[in-house]
C-alpha cells in the first residue's frame, strides 16, 4: 500500500504542486506512528501488570506472616511455659516416685519369674513403698528434692577431679568411740600416703545418732534412711534389719552412678594401707575383692566380696547395680553378696557389655584369706568374722603390725607377715 501510495503522489505532483489534502497527511502520519505506539502501549501494559502482581504477592505475604503468627502463639507454649510445664511434671515425678517405680516393677512380672535379666527400658529411680518389698523402702526423708540436692553436694564436695569418690555406710553401733569406724579413719592416717584420701571419702549413716558422731569427725557426711526401720543398734547378721540395710546400700550406689560419679566402696571394717588407685585395672567397669581369690581376675568362679568395689559410672554400671538391686527380688531372704554370686552368670551381664575383675587377696586380703606380705598390701578385711568385738579386736592387732612394719628399715630382706587374726578365725 505504501508503494502504490508513492506511486500516485509523485503524479499528482508532476499535475500540480500544490499540497496534498490535510487528511491525506494525517493519515500519512499515523501509519508512520502506529508501531511504535503498539509498542509503549504494550510495554505499559506489562509494566502495570508487574506492578499488580509485586502489590499482591507482597500483601499475600503480609498475610501469611500474620496468620503464621497468629497460629505459632495459639497452638505452641512458649519456651519459659514449656520449661514451667516439665518442671511441675518433674516435680510429680518426684512426688509420685514409690508408686511410679512400683508401676515399672509390676509391668513385667512374668519376665521377673522367667529371668533374672530385667527390662531394656531406661532405669528408674530406686525407690519402693513398703508393700513394695519385704526389703524395706529405699527412700530419701520427705524432702526428696532437698536431700537429692545435699547428695549432690556432698558428692561435689568430695569428689576427685575424674568424679570419683571413696563411699563407707555406718550405723551408730559402728560409730562409738573406740570401734570400728575410729579404726577405719587411723588406718588412712598411718597408711603408706593415703591419708589425702580422706578428702575424698563420704560417711553415709544408718540413722542420726551415727550422723551426728561422723559430723564431729569428718568433713563429708550424709544420712540415709530407711523408712520404718531402726539401724542404730547392732545389727546381728542375716537378720531382717541386716538384710534392708544392706540392700539400701546397693540402691544408693546405684543412684551415685546414675548421677554420674564413680565410686570406690569399702566397708568400714577394712582397714587401708596404700592407695588402691595403683593396683586397679584400666580396662574394668566393676571390680570386687574376693574372699578366696582363684589366680585369675576374670574367672567368675571367684568368691567375691561386695564390702570392697570399685565401679565406673557408665550405662553399664548403672543397669548392673539396677539388676543387682531387683535381684532381691528373685532371691528373698538372700544378701546382696549371695545374689551377686547367683548373676554374676546371667547372659544380661555380657549383654550391657560389663566387664568384671576380681581383686587378687595378695593386695587386698581379709581374714578369710589373708595378704602374706605387708610389703604389698593394700588393705585388709575382717570378713569371714561376724562379731563386732572380734572384729575390733583382731583390727587392732592388724594396725599393730603395720606400725612396727613401717619402723623397719627399707632394706630389710625378710618377708613381712601379719600375726594371724585372734578371734576372727574361731567366729566365722
Amino acid at each position: 500500500m505504501g508503494f502504490a501510495g508513492a506511486k500516485i503522489g509523485r503524479k499528482d505532483h508532476e499535475k500540480s504542486p500544490e499540497s496534498p489534502p490535510a487528511h491525506h497527511l494525517h493519515h500519512h502520519h499515523l501509519t508512520n506512528q502506529s508501531p511504535k505506539s503498539i509498542i509503549w502501549i504494550f510495554l505499559l501494559v506489562i509494566a502495570v501488570d508487574l506492578s499488580c502482581l509485586l502489590l499482591y504477592h507482597s500483601a499475600y505475604q503480609n498475610y501469611l506472616f500474620l496468620a503464621t503468627s497468629q497460629y505459632s502463639q495459639e497452638s505452641f507454649p512458649s519456651q519459659d511455659s514449656s520449661f514451667r510445664q516439665a518442671k511441675i511434671l518433674s516435680s510429680n515425678i518426684h512426688a509420685e516416685g514409690p508408686s511410679s517405680s512400683s508401676s515399672l516393677d509390676s509391668a513385667q512380672p512374668e519376665l521377673r519369674r522367667a529371668s533374672l535379666s530385667p527390662p531394656t527400658e531406661s532405669v528408674p529411680q530406686i525407690q519402693s513403698s513398703p508393700a513394695d518389698s519385704e526389703q524395706g523402702n529405699l527412700s530419701f526423708p520427705a524432702n526428696q528434692q532437698n536431700e537429692e540436692t545435699k547428695l549432690e553436694r556432698v558428692l561435689r564436695e568430695a569428689a576427685m577431679v575424674n568424679k570419683t569418690v571413696i563411699i563407707t555406710t555406718v550405723n551408730s553401733a559402728w560409730m562409738m568411740p573406740n570401734s570400728i569406724f575410729d579404726l577405719f579413719l587411723e588406718s588412712f592416717r598411718v597408711g603408706n600416703q593415703t591419708q589425702v584420701l580422706l578428702n575424698h571419702l563420704i560417711v553415709v549413716a544408718f540413722d542420726q545418732e551415727a550422723q551426728n558422731r561422723c559430723l564431729e569427725l569428718h568433713s563429708h557426711c550424709y544420712a540415709l534412711r530407711t523408712e520404718g526401720v531402726d539401724f542404730s543398734s547392732k545389727v546381728d547378721f542375716m537378720s531382717a534389719e541386716y538384710l534392708k540395710m544392706m540392700w539400701s546400700r546397693i540402691g544408693f550406689l546405684h543412684t551415685v552412678l546414675k548421677k554420674g560419679y564413680s565410686f570406690i566402696f569399702t566397708d568400714a571394717d577394712i582397714v587401708w594401707f596404700r592407695d588402691p588407685f595403683q593396683q586397679f585395672y584400666e580396662d574394668a567397669d566393676f571390680q570386687i575383692a574376693c574372699d578366696q581369690f582363684r589366680y585369675n581376675s576374670t574367672d567368675l568362679n571367684n568368691s567375691p566380696n561386695a564390702g570392697f568395689t570399685y565401679a565406673k559410672s557408665s550405662n553399664a554400671t548403672i543397669q548392673f547395680y539396677k539388676f543387682w538391686y531387683d535381684s532381691k527380688d528373685t532371691y528373698p531372704w538372700s544378701h546382696d553378696q549371695h545374689v551377686l554370686n547367683k548373676i554374676k552368670f546371667d547372659p544380661f551381664i555380657d549383654k550391657i557389655g560389663l566387664k568384671i575383675k576380681f581383686l587378687d587377696t595378695t593386695y587386698f586380703g581379709g581374714f578369710c584369706e589373708q595378704s602374706k606380705d605387708l610389703d604389698v598390701v593394700f588393705t585388709m578385711h575382717a570378713n569371714c568374722c561376724t562379731s563386732l568385738d572380734s572384729k575390733i579386736h583382731d583390727h587392732n592387732m592388724v594396725i599393730d603390725d603395720w606400725k612396727r612394719y613401717m619402723t623397719l628399715p627399707r632394706n630389710q630382706t625378710e618377708p613381712n607377715s601379719w600375726t594371724m587374726p585372734r578371734y576372727c578365725g574361731n567366729d566365722t
